[in-house]
């Protein structure tokens, strides 16, 4: 859809968060009664052993941080099969183009907002994990994102650092997770 407008109208984005907010639906449990791994719909990881339908990605935000202007992404990656990774990197794809919206991916904590946390924490990644939360100023941010930073592995991003936000999916939308970006900057009002 926004390939043709492009080609029409000379457009390369969509009007997110204006127009299109709506990510394609996956596969969402209904019933997890069966599943040998997820806890909650955050750490469903969409395995086929539970009644399935088709639903967009649950959001949970727990806090925001006061950020008007740009908000600087630190991607943190503690054990993640790179599935998240590829969804976070199309965020500065034309179409997603996540600059417009005052985002912008920094390499170090040191300069971040907020902590993108992909993964299930592995036991040599948790002191890292706790040491980049610590070197990031305040106000400051912490997303877990996908169902491995959920706990569908075992541990919780939340049980080594305060999460301001959770998103499910296996992995999730990269429309999803801007509005979890944008949400957690209090800028998200759906």
């Amino acid at each position: 859809m926004w390939m043709l407008r492009g080609l029409k109208k000379g457009v390369l984005t969509t009007r997110f968060p204006k127009g299109e907010a709506d990510a394609p639906l996956t596969l969402r449990p209904v019933k997890m009664d069966k599943c040998p791994f997820a806890r909650d719909e955050f750490s469903c990881l969409a395995c086929g052993l539970c009644e399935m339908k088709e639903s967009t990605e649950k959001i949970e935000i727990k806090d925001t941080i006061p950020l008007k202007s740009s908000i600087h992404i630190f991607v943190m990656d503690v054990g993640s099969c790179a599935a998240c990774n590829r969804e976070v990197s199309l965020l500065k794809a034309p179409q997603y183009d996540l600059h417009r919206l005052g985002l912008f991916f920094t390499p170090t904590p040191k300069h971040a907002d907020v902590m993108l946390v992909l993964g299930a924490p592995t036991e040599k990644m948790v002191p890292v994990l706790k040491e980049a939360y610590e070197l990031m100023p305040e106000p400051k941010a912490v997303v877990a994102l996908g169902a491995c930073a959920n706990g569908a592995f075992g541990q919780k991003v939340e049980d080594t650092v305060p999460v301001s936000a959770r998103i499910s999916g296996c992995p999730p939308q990269p429309v999803e997770i801007l509005k979890v970006l944008l949400g957690v900057a209090g800028r998200w009002n759906e």
